[in-house]
């Protein structure tokens, strides 16, 4: 078998491999789009071929931002229908990942990129759907992706309608990154999001929340000006709100309370005002959120204040 990243002559064959699975929502037009934009690539899209007669056997493709070097998250794993028991799939999908991975470490990046598989909410009782995340969880662990993180996904629309404010706090923007800084940092004590606490014991607490403000700052869409402080009537904080957006979508980006205001219900009117920025600044006909399935309290805030939870992200990561 050969593997390889694709070139642009391949399109017409490796089209055919991406059909309709229940482990995604990757579709052929999709990939198509994607390539316009930039957001895919044939060197990010990797081929393995059968050696004796080129034939393509296996898939995977790899998503980033139009202006980035390397890819930031894998999008899909597709193995021909003639491969046809699970043993076979994985070995040769893990193979695929294996190949790429490898070429990305040597052209410098120092982690394999995530593996994001989009779900329906109930995908643990579709047995279909199970079986074809299973193969491809197996391929991801053996090709150095063993950690996985499940994260429910939220939408608001206008129909669901806001709280209005209470009063109990004022928010204002905040041009200083400092103050940013500061806020995330005291917020990732006994915080219950998985990735901003495996990253503030790796690097320490001041890194990651410096690498917070770079990342929401300079790689999301949204305006800086939307961030919010959230203060009490006297001026102490309580909180912070990150309005941002995607590529797609206007999105809650960050939403912190800070440990000694925990328990009082602020999250909720932190998160609708986060939600009322978005409504003024991008006219949404829906916003979409996420948060860890082990965070109970931010999902009850989202349920709360209006957001549905209509789908599940499933996260394969190198730790």
């Amino acid at each position: 078998m050969i593997f390889r990243p694709t070139v642009e002559s391949d399109l017409d064959r490796l089209l055919p491999l991406i059909v309709t699975d229940p482990a995604g929502s990757l579709t052929a037009q999709t990939y198509r789009d994607r390539l316009s934009s930039g957001e895919y690539r044939p060197g990010w899209t990797w081929i393995a071929e059968d050696a004796a007669d080129r034939t393509p056997r296996a898939l995977a493709v790899w998503w980033g931002d139009a202006d980035e070097a390397q890819p930031g998250a894998l999008d899909g794993v597709f193995v021909h229908e003639s491969v046809r028991s699970d043993a076979e799939r994985t070995a040769l999908a893990a193979e695929l990942l294996t190949a790429a991975h490898t070429a990305y470490a040597g052209a410098g990046l120092e982690t394999a990129p995530e593996y994001h598989f989009f779900l329906p909410g109930d995908w643990h009782d579709r047995p279909d759907t199970v079986a074809a995340v299973a193969w491809r969880r197996e391929a991801a662990r053996r090709a150095g992706l063993p950690v996985s993180l499940e994260r429910l996904r939220y939408e608001w629309t206008p129909q669901a309608g806001l709280p209005e404010p209470s009063g109990r706090l004022l928010f204002g923007a905040e041009p200083d990154d400092e103050v940013f800084v500061d806020l995330f940092r005291r917020a990732l004590v006994g915080t219950l999001d998985t990735d901003s606490r495996k990253e503030a014991e790796r690097v320490g607490a001041e890194a990651q929340a410096r690498d917070d403000v770079a990342f929401y700052r300079d790689n999301m869409l949204g305006d800086r000006s939307w961030w919010r402080v959230a203060r009490t009537p006297d001026g102490e904080p309580v909180g912070f709100g990150l309005p941002s957006r995607n590529h797609a979508f206007p999105v809650v980006g960050y939403l912190g309370v800070l440990p000694e205001h925990r328990g009082r219900g602020y999250a909720d009117e932190i998160l609708a005002d986060i939600t009322r920025v978005l409504v003024s600044e991008t006219d949404p006909e829906r916003v979409r959120a996420d948060t860890d399935l082990t965070n109970a309290p931010m999902a009850a805030a989202f349920e709360r204040v209006g957001y549905l939870n209509n789908a599940r992200r499933l996260v394969l990561s190198a730790h």
